[in-house]
């Protein structure tokens, strides 16, 4: 099973509440180096941390990180955004594939480019966070981006698990960041959310369900549609 000690993670969006704290919460459990990636990396005062350009919607910029992170054993897909409105029917079409590029086709092509090297390596993982929207369709385009996303990752499953690569898929409701600072309820603070994931891929955990809210989702899925969606009880008069 993958061991954080010794490892070389590399943080997509690690700028942001979630990837900081990935980045962090890394070298704690004993990893011997982090690209933490961006697009406009920060500065860090760790020698360990290796700051990394990398725009995930560029496959130039991502073949680029390929070729500067050939050590690397654990890839943790967390950069992503949600469009403008989550409305399906008001979203622009520039908008609507700008938040398919973000969260979906980008996770996937780091995920494909990083393979081979995953696969090189000795008890290798690759992570990728999904969020309860996947399950949930509050968000819109957000939520679609989110489900397909989860169906990659069970696909690249299949096919990596045999050839020793660990893939473990994270569903989490909102999380205290600027990201979510709009929401209202309950959050997760990051810090426990990156806790569960690392704790996940040690234990050689495919899948993460963080908070009660994914759990009660997650429970909820098999159930009639009317029963996870209530409102549709009373949508139009039926």
């Amino acid at each position: 099973m993958p061991s954080l000690t010794n490892a070389v993670v590399l943080v997509t969006g690690a700028n942001g509440g979630i990837g900081t704290e990935f980045v962090r919460a890394a070298l704690d459990r004993g990893a011997s180096k982090v690209y933490a990636t961006a697009r406009n990396p920060q500065t860090w005062t760790d020698d360990r941390i290796v700051p990394l350009p990398l725009d995930v919607t560029d496959a130039d910029s991502i073949e680029a990180a390929v070729s500067a992170a050939g050590d690397v054993t654990v890839v943790i897909n967390n950069a992503g955004g949600v469009p403008p409105t989550a409305s399906m029917l008001d979203i622009s079409e520039a908008d609507l594939r700008a938040n398919l590029e973000l969260n979906f086709f980008a996770p996937v092509r780091v995920s494909r480019a990083f393979a081979p090297t995953l696969i090189a390596a000795d008890d290798a993982a690759l992570v990728n966070i999904h969020s309860v929207a996947s399950w949930y369709a509050f968000g819109g385009t957000y939520s679609a981006s989110k489900a397909a996303l989860w169906s990659a990752t069970n696909s690249l499953r299949l096919e990596l698990d045999p050839l020793g690569v660990l893939v473990t898929g994270v569903h989490v409701g909102y999380v205290d960041t600027r990201m979510a600072a709009h929401a209202d309820g309950p959050k997760m603070l990051p810090g426990d959310l990156v806790a569960a994931v690392y704790d996940a891929v040690e234990a050689g955990a495919y899948e993460v369900v963080a908070d009660d809210i994914s759990a009660r989702i997650k429970s909820g899925l098999a159930a009639p549609i009317e029963v996870l969606y209530p409102e549709l009880r009373t949508a139009g008069g039926n």
